[in-house]
């Protein structure tokens, strides 16, 4: 569509702004993982009950803290400002709030003292959050680069297996490229999707067997784990208001939109926008995108798995091949139905005998 691609994050002539920011992204987590473990470290020094006196190992623990906490860079205009308390004032806001002998007060006093391990832990969400959003567009064009990648890797695999024989081909070198640039982005601050262990040993082996395992197996789930993890289902939706009221108050007017703008589609916009739909449909579950745009597909452009519940028996998993006919002039006939059956037949047909 002329639609420039996210900067790679392979680049051997020179850095790119995604690298870039990713060195800064880990240099945070990195911080962060030193302030978490000294801040645990310091709780279990802190003494119980009401104590004074000096502890050099304490005190040096929290001079540690405080420079690495000076190094850690604010989170749109935040960061983590509670810091560990001497063991001496520790001791005076314990006996204080005994004295008062108030419930609220001693709690008051333990919430003080363990402020700076809830601080470290918002600000934990909030990187997280952050970094999801860094990596969001370039991870879901990769996705899709690996999509077409499988596709061409698909049409290599020899009719008659030989499980055994070594792939060979650019597009397997560039399908281990793409799966090391995801890697590279998820990093420690998002967690592997399911079968990525699986497609790791298959990338390693290189064998035929391990790129049907990678097509058939590995890639579904990966790819809807990828989804997941790059927009979490506890994520707000954004919204570009910040009261209701105003906008009620102000009373808009105009025609209400009830349908797409067709004319403005493109055949690639329409298959997007099924391949969304099918995507976030309740009771289905791996969507693929077959082919690309205007490909000859044989009726086949995507698929996905439709997950059938019975109370008393096992879930029933059928999959269902859609053409997507993007046509602005004229409806689906019965002879393309017919047409697009024949073509779906035929193929299955050839699959069996090539099996």
């Amino acid at each position: 569509m002329g639609t420039k691609p996210p900067t790679r994050i392979v680049d051997d002539q020179e850095d790119s702004p995604i690298n870039s920011a990713l060195r800064r992204f880990e240099a945070t987590e990195a911080n962060l993982a030193k302030l978490e473990r000294l801040s645990s470290e310091i709780q279990k020094l802190i003494p119980e009950g009401i104590q004074f006196g000096s502890d050099p190992a304490y005190e040096e623990k929290v001079r540690a803290f405080l420079d690495v906490l000076d190094a850690v860079p604010k989170i749109d205009g935040w960061k983590p400002t509670a810091i560990p308390i001497d063991i001496d004032a520790i001791g005076q806001s314990r006996l204080d709030a005994k004295e008062v002998g108030e419930i609220s007060c001693a709690v008051a006093v333990e919430n003080f003292i363990e402020a700076p391990g809830c601080e470290l832990a918002d600000y934990r969400h909030r990187l997280n959050k952050k970094r999801r959003q860094l990596i969001r567009t370039v991870v879901s064009y990769l996705i899709h680069a690996v999509d077409k990648t499988l596709l061409a890797l698909n049409g290599i695999i020899p009719k008659e297996r030989e499980p055994g024989r070594e792939v060979n081909s650019p597009h397997w070198e560039r399908l281990k490229s793409q799966i090391k640039e995801i890697e590279t982005l998820l990093a420690d601050a998002l967690p592997r999707p399911s079968r990525w262990i699986n497609l790791r040993r298959h990338l390693h082996f290189s064998m035929m067997n391990d790129l049907a395992g990678i097509i058939h197996l590995d890639w579904p789930q990966i790819k809807l784990g990828l989804a997941r993890g790059l927009y979490g289902p506890d994520e707000p939706l954004p919204v570009d208001v910040e009261d209701l009221g105003t906008l009620a108050a102000a009373q808009p007017k105009g025609r209400v939109v009830t349908k797409l703008k067709w004319e403005t589609l493109t055949d690639e916009d329409f298959e997007r926008l099924v391949f969304s739909l099918i995507s976030s449909a309740p009771g289905y579950e791996n969507p693929e995108w077959l082919t690309r745009t205007n490909a000859p597909d044989r009726g086949r452009d995507l698929s996905v798995i439709r997950v059938v519940n019975d109370a008393l028996s096992t879930a029933a998993r059928n999959r269902v091949v859609i053409q997507c006919k993007h046509w602005k002039v004229r409806s689906v006939s019965p002879s393309d139905i017919a047409t697009l059956k024949e073509q779906l037949e035929r193929g299955s047909h050839q699959k069996s005998i090539s099996s």
